[in-house]
């Protein structure tokens, strides 16, 4: 990544927040990853963008807080793709942006306004139960490109301590672990969600995982069609349309730029990384 530093972006779609990282600067590692989104001693996230330019286009590799690699994430597009945009390495209107689990299309207006992302088709996964807290709910699994778990009615979920993760039974029905999804339905086609991320916690928002609880509600309605779901960090709206696709559109801002020092670089690949 060189002897100058790291730069980097720090930004967020409705509080779900990310270190973005500008292309040319190597590889990245997970304990690189793991450091940049420590809210202590780093910069503080919940995961890091790579921009990574392929094949004439440009690749979102994204990797969670605690290092893993992420299939995709829906407010890291939105943040990504005002990027590209604002940084004048793609002009705004409808753009692709490559992800581990395909190609996606974003829609980012000229005015900086909301901006809209394909999350893809939405697929059935295992159904499974989730517990937490001595409690059990069943609920719904759902691909977003990344597995999801929904639980459509967990009550109030302002009560639900998630400081410690969900359990899923079977856990083998997810080996590789799966984002959960508590949801409180409101009046009309309007759902309150909080989430639990795989490879982060409990997050301010979860993009995939609006759509993941958006869908499950419209399935269980058998309907299709548009969906608002609150989150702690603000406000998404989902479309699901009539050919499985799924869309997302909400906000994403830009905060902050800046560069991790050489020397802070150098300590973290050199010094054991502090656990608890």
């Amino acid at each position: 990544m060189g002897s100058t530093g790291l730069r980097f972006i720090k930004a967020h779609g409705t509080e779900n927040d990310f270190v973005l990282l500008p292309e040319g600067q190597g590889e990245l590692d997970a304990a690189t990853v793991r450091r940049l989104c420590d809210r202590r001693a780093g910069i503080g996230a919940d995961g890091v963008l790579r921009v990574v330019r392929e094949d004439g286009g440009f690749f979102m590799d994204y990797r969670n807080a605690d290092g893993s690699v992420a299939e995709t994430c829906g407010n890291g597009l939105r943040v990504f793709a005002r990027y590209l945009v604002d940084a004048g390495l793609l002009p705004p209107g409808r753009i692709r942006i490559g992800t581990r689990s395909g190609v996606r299309l974003v829609d980012v207006p000229a005015d900086g306004g909301d901006i809209t992302a394909e999350l893809g088709p939405a697929a059935p996964l295992t159904d499974a139960t989730v517990l937490l807290g001595g409690r059990s709910w069943p609920a719904a699994g759902w691909s977003m490109g990344n597995p999801h778990l929904v639980v459509l009615d967990a009550g109030d979920i302002d009560a639900l301590d998630l400081a410690t993760a969900p359990g899923v039974d079977p856990a083998a029905a997810y080996p590789d672990g799966v984002n959960v999804e508590f949801c409180q339905p409101l009046s009309g086609r309007r759902l309150a969600l909080r989430v639990v991320e795989r490879g982060v916690g409990e997050t301010r928002s979860c993009g995939t995982g609006a759509g993941a609880a958006a869908v499950a509600a419209l399935a269980a309605a058998g309907a299709r069609g548009d969906y608002d779901v609150r989150v702690p960090g603000g406000e998404l709206r989902v479309r699901w349309d009539d050919d499985g696709d799924v869309w997302l559109t909400g906000p994403a801002v830009l905060v902050a730029e800046g560069q991790v020092d050489a020397d802070v670089l150098a300590a973290w690949r050199n010094q054991p990384e502090h656990r608890g």
